[in-house]
């Protein structure tokens, strides 16, 4: 696939020379990244590489706090039973076992329910509910879930049940009438962060119960492995308060993890030090693979063990749903690609939506993004499920596919997510006139320079600008994700030596050099870019995009750069 360079604009110069002679004469190219991402002054400078707890807002600045801990607070001074409900997904997952398990020190008369993503879907259901009445519960907590729960929650008032809703998606036009719904996208919401995950929104009400109630907010911080496990893995940016909360997250799961998250670890065979990137990819999937396969609750069990036996056979368990996901992920985007393939009107649309009624719902989503890296362009992909389509979406980079979808509505039963991701459910009869409206809808909206892969590429560099100085700067950036994502560099007029080959199943290995310092030479390596071997003939020049990272080899650890792409 194709892609877009574009390079972004340079800060103003005199900015940038003022605010590296504040850094002690930082380097000009990373001081003007700085800059770029609205880290433009000395205080905003040391906060950004020195994250401290001491940064993280006031909870009783969100919306319906105080309500929310006054009727926790409530619930146990008359020993209610307390229901602690999350989605399925690892947001929701880690979210309930953070609270649950915080909040078990002090109070006993808890329990946590997951709702089965196959009979009940997404959200608060109304069989949880049911549930709650049945066993004399009276407050429910709902993370990762609730915004738009208007009618269950008051099927729930009229069982006696209260509901205190813990989102971060967006709300719709109408707010539940929960004694408290916190969510930061309220637009009634002067919380000065909004892009919290679900957990993150639990932990700010265990923050704000903590402070109410005179706790050493010290031992809360110990569950942060959680939040950033849910931080990392909901894919939202890593600014602000989440980076904060990844950077402490990350070094306590590198450090003292908690057995659940020590297990997945040992599973994936991790034996170094864990990035954002780990935990997106070898973590996360392991604890969703429970909602996906079979119970979100048994990632939930195994986040919460405290018996390294116990937590090692949740573990097992989880893994092998894990390989079980891997099998259903590939058959169904085989099959999915297959269908693109083979119909023409399809390959010319600017929307891909596809429904197969035996599709597993529980890993329609991560089929949605495996065709945006072939086919890229919004992407939704629906099965059946209780009579219903039901799908997930995904989007393309630029383009609000929840708003697309929202312009759809009136063919819907419900939809619910973010700019980049959704779900929806939908009647069958009804899923033609949507496909036409969505396909309609994102013609309309989508620019065309979305529909081709952009890399933004912060800086330009000349190789002898590269040396052990510049890079232990460049790794203090971290952790990086969305919103600061790991600075990309461009050099042009590179040149590689005769040591050029393929390693693994097709991964380019070559070392580089430009004729300015012919001496200086980086080793990189280009994942899947073992088809452009041919291409760099010595003595040819060519442009790279890349990033620069550490390799260790034989215990010898050098500074490596990992192309993104190459243009001869």
């Amino acid at each position: 696939m194709a892609f877009r360079w574009e390079i972004k604009e340079k800060a103003d110069e005199q900015k940038v020379k003022e605010l590296s002679e504040q850094l002690n004469n930082l380097d000009f190219t990373l001081t003007n990244i700085l800059i770029q991402r609205g880290i433009d002054t000395f205080e905003k400078a040391k906060d950004f590489f020195r994250p401290s707890l001491e940064q993280i807002h006031d909870p009783f600045l969100m919306k319906d706090m105080k309500n929310a801990v006054n009727r926790l607070n409530e619930a146990i001074e008359n020993n209610e039973k307390v229901l602690i409900y999350g989605d399925y997904d690892v947001d929701g997952t880690t979210s309930v076992a953070l609270v649950y398990s915080y909040l078990k020190n002090f109070y006993p008369h808890l329990e946590y329910y997951i709702p089965d993503r196959y009979t009940e879907g997404y959200g608060v259901s109304f069989q949880g509910i049911d549930y709650a009445s049945e066993n004399d519960f009276k407050l429910i907590i709902s993370l990762d879930c609730g915004i738009k729960a208007i009618e269950k929650v008051a099927y729930a008032s009229e069982k006696g049940i209260d509901f205190i809703i813990c989102d971060h998606h967006r709300p719709g036009n109408e707010i539940p009438k929960a004694i408290a719904v916190l969510d930061p996208k309220r637009e009634d919401c002067e919380y000065p962060y909004k892009e919290l995950s679900g957990c993150g929104v639990g932990f700010k009400l265990m923050q704000a119960w903590t402070k109410n109630n005179e706790k050493d907010e010290q031992f809360l911080f110990q569950y942060l492995d959680l939040l950033a496990v849910s931080t990392c893995a909901d894919i939202v940016p890593i600014t602000g308060e989440n980076r904060v909360f990844v950077y402490y997250g990350l070094k306590q799961i590198n450090e003292n993890p908690r057995l659940g998250i020590k297990t997945m670890i040992e599973l994936a065979g991790l034996k170094k030090e864990l990035t954002v990137m780990d935990v997106v990819f070898t973590i996360a999937p392991r604890i969703n693979a429970a909602g996906r396969i079979e119970s979100g609750r048994k990632a939930v069990e195994m986040l919460v063990e405290e018996n390294n036996e116990k937590s090692k056979a949740f573990g097992g368990n989880i893994n092998e749903m894990n390989t079980d996901r891997k099998d259903l992920d590939r058959e169904i985007t085989a099959e999915a690609l297959r269908m693109i393939a083979e119909n023409t009107a399809l390959q010319n649309k600017k929307t891909t939506v596809l429904f197969q009624e035996n599709w597993h719902k529980g890993v329609i989503g991560i089929v949605a993004s495996r065709l945006i890296e072939t086919h890229y362009r919004p992407t939704i992909i629906l099965t059946e499920s209780n009579g219903k389509a039901t799908g997930s979406a995904r989007s393309v980079s630029g383009f609000d596919v929840y708003n697309a979808i929202d312009a759809c509505s009136d063919l819907l039963e419900q939809f619910g997510g973010h700019k980049y991701a959704a779900g929806l459910t939908l009647k069958l009869e009804n899923l033609d006139a949507f496909i036409e409206k969505f396909e309609e809808v994102v013609t309309e909206q989508i620019e065309d320079h979305m529909l081709t892969p952009q890399i933004n590429i912060d800086a330009e560099l000349k190789l002898d600008q590269i040396n052990d100085s510049f890079y232990k700067i460049l790794k203090q950036f971290a952790p990086t994700g969305p919103g600061n994502m790991r600075p990309v560099f461009m050099s042009e007029n590179v040149f590689c030596t005769a040591n050029s080959r393929i390693v693994g199943e097709n991964h380019l290995k070559i070392e580089v050099f430009q004729e300015e310092n012919p001496d200086l030479k980086f080793s990189c390596i280009g994942f899947n870019f073992g088809d452009k071997l041919d291409e760099l003939a010595e003595g040819v020049p060519f442009s790279m995009v890349y990033n620069i990272e550490e390799n260790t080899w034989n215990g010898i650890t050098n500074i490596q750069l990992n192309i993104k792409d190459l243009r001869v």
